[in-house]
């Protein structure tokens, strides 16, 4: 195998795409340079077509406002999205996300990031947390789908996405990771096989302050697309992993389901297990099927999600790639590889390898006043 600058040339594929993150329950701050790190560590698992990162606690100074992270085509597009969000929204700070010359990116898009919460006349009457959260939701997914070349990134509180295309190092430079600081950090580094390699169709995808990144292949894609396309959301980044972040978003903040749920709607049992629980369990499984199947997520997948109270990992329910999680201290990891880990965390409290359909999940702890 031929190999150049310590890369394989994308000829080696150890079940697909790296997946990559960690979280502190205690909020302790750590750089952006580690989960690059860490990412880099598995940089055999892309070919350079997508790396991106989720950063959440990056903007404690902007923590109450929506941070909008959005990518332009050019100029005016970014005026005509300018114009768009002033109707909608009360914008306290826009300016280009930083970034740095990098020798192997040519000609990036424009990125933009505005600290923005929606008019009042706009909400009508209903000025309610949820409230708001739809109607950035539908912002959102009106500026995806309706203003040719912009695309919304992220759209969270207090966490913001910086992906593109090309190795985890070249990303994580270009965006200057390391001026910043934050609790959790989710990353990816992208081996497409059946959509394109391009900067909005890398890892993570995001609605408000939902993240995924995702090592796989959704088969039923099809069918969660026209499912949650059937709630107001728009498919429009050319990538099967982009419907997993909708589900979630709908699942969790929309339909109020526990995280502990969650696992029987994506990767739920099969029936001839289902046939077999107790009572009151079979129960509660045969109505997940029932109500949710359309949810379902077939194919081999292993997905990281960050959200606004933690983080958790995920994989399909026979597990076809892979998932590494461990744990020091309050720091809970979960990785593609043992490796990952380990470059960042060189002796964990504990290792282990979730079973398939088994939720691996960390979330913060109540602030003590």
């Amino acid at each position: 195998m031929r190999s150049e600058c310590g890369y394989d040339l994308g000829m080696r594929n150890p079940c697909g795409c790296g997946i990559t993150s960690f979280l502190s329950a205690r909020r302790r701050m750590f750089g952006g340079e580690l989960i690059v790190r860490s990412l880099h560590n598995m940089v055999e698992r892309g070919n350079g077509l997508g790396a991106g990162y989720a950063g959440y606690g990056i903007y404690p100074e902007r923590k109450d406002h929506y941070a909008l992270h959005l990518m332009y085509e050019d100029e005016q597009c970014r005026q005509s999205t300018e114009d768009y969000l002033r109707l909608y929204f009360r914008i306290f700070e826009a300016e280009p996300i930083p970034t740095r010359l990098v020798a192997s990116i040519d000609s990036p898009p424009i990125f933009f990031r505005y600290f923005v919460l929606p008019k009042e006349d706009a909400l009508e009457t209903d000025w309610t947390e949820p409230a708001w959260d739809e109607f950035v939701m539908s912002r959102v997914t009106e500026v995806n789908s309706k203003i040719p070349g912009a695309f919304v990134l992220s759209s969270g509180k207090n966490m913001g996405v910086f992906k593109g295309v090309g190795f985890p190092l070249e990303i994580g430079e270009f965006f200057r990771l390391d001026e910043y600081q934050g609790y959790c950090w989710i990353g990816h580094s992208r081996f497409p096989t059946n959509t394109p390699g391009w900067w909005g169709g890398a890892h993570p995808f995001t609605m408000l302050d939902t993240a995924v990144v995702h090592n796989g292949e959704i088969s039923s894609y099809g069918i969660n697309r026209r499912y949650v396309e059937m709630f107001g959301y728009r498919c429009t980044m050319m990538t099967d992993s982009e419907v997993v972040a909708y589900l979630i978003d709908l699942l969790h903040r929309k339909h109020k389901i526990p995280l502990q749920l969650i696992p029987a709607i994506l990767a739920s049992e099969f029936w001839k297990n289902i046939d077999l629980m107790e009572s009151e369990m079979k129960k509660l499984h045969e109505s997940i099927r029932q109500v949710y199947g359309s949810a379902l997520l077939n194919g081999p997948f292993a997905i990281v999600v960050g959200h606004r109270d933690g983080m958790f990992g995920l994989a399909d329910r026979v597990k076809l790639r892979p998932m590494i999680a461990a744990k020091k201290d309050d720091v809970l990891y979960i990785a593609s590889e043992e490796s990952a880990i380990r470059e960042i965390c060189s002796e964990p409290d504990s290792v282990w390898m979730p079973r398939a359909g088994e939720l691996v999940s960390g979330s913060y702890e109540e602030v003590q006043q």
